[in-house]
């Protein structure tokens, strides 16, 4: 799809459908992150139905492109997301956290689309770089993208993974990171800070594009940008807001994994009709 057919109108509606969805099921479950999964609906919107060569029909298509998610106790945002591409019913969201479901706190390849299991993070660019490597070894032409939190990215294995990524010039992968300022306990600036966050990747040779995480077209023209870039790997630090699209929720760090009660659903729901 060309950037100038993207019906952003659509893509804004289906965005405030994702956040509802995430609410309910967080909701009903009262367990799991609101605050990083509100923060990545664009994201994973501009993925799925823009960028990503994929089958839901057909989840493990050879040729299909490939999404790590490393910062994978988005499930919420996640399996929204599968649920209405049609990786699986809808209707199984219901049971999100639920004993017996398998649709569990972190993503895990139980799940159809799942690419990575979770738990521990840190670990996903350095999958998403073997991934990478194998497909220039089979000189198959699908691409590999890589979604990482701004706190994970304090982890040294990540600082690794970049390495390595820019010594084999993997300009077969896009790593995204989903930066809203905010971890569990505090703003990430306070904890470890990132900053200068853009140079770092610069200085392990990665070409750099910053974006506006929720603005559709200035990040799908950032995703664009993905692929014009040889022998260098690609990475998109897309400024995001924690808890986005709730006034109550936003930058607000209680957020990271309190589920919303009753009452804070409707008046959550109110705000994103």
């Amino acid at each position: 799809m060309s950037p100038e057919k993207v019906d952003v109108d659509a893509l804004k509606k289906k965005a405030r459908q994702y956040r509802k969805d995430i609410l309910t099921i967080l909701n009903a479950a009262q367990s799991g992150h609101p605050g990083g999964s509100l923060s990545a609906v664009e994201i994973l919107i501009s993925l799925y139905d823009y960028k990503m060569d994929h089958k839901p029909e057909d989840p493990k298509w050879e040729d299909r492109d490939r999404l790590i998610v490393s910062k994978g106790h988005i499930t919420p945002a996640v399996y929204v997301t599968l649920a209405d591409q049609g990786y699986f019913p809808k209707e199984e969201l219901e049971g999100f956290r639920k004993f017996g479901s398998r649709l569990q706190g972190h993503v895990h390849t139980k799940v159809p689309g799942v690419e990575f299991n979770t738990g521990s993070l840190g670990h996903g660019l350095s999958v998403a770089n073997g991934i990478a490597m194998g497909a220039k070894m089979l000189k198959k032409n699908f691409k590999t993208y890589c979604l990482l939190g701004d706190g994970e990215v304090q982890e040294g294995s990540v600082w690794e993974a970049a390495m390595t990524a820019a010594h084999y010039k993997l300009d077969n992968v896009c790593a995204i990171i989903d930066y809203n300022k905010m971890q569990e306990n505090d703003l990430v600036s306070e904890i470890n800070d990132i900053e200068p966050l853009a140079d770092k990747w610069k200085s392990f040779g990665w070409h750099v594009v910053e974006a506006h995480g929720h603005h559709f077209q200035n990040f799908i023209d950032a995703l664009d940008q993905f692929g014009q870039v040889k022998d260098k790997p690609f990475i998109i630090i897309a400024h995001t807001v924690k808890g986005k699209g709730v006034s109550f929720m936003e930058g607000e760090r209680e957020w990271h994994g309190k589920a919303p009660n009753d009452e804070e659903l409707a008046a959550a729901l109110a705000e994103l009709e």
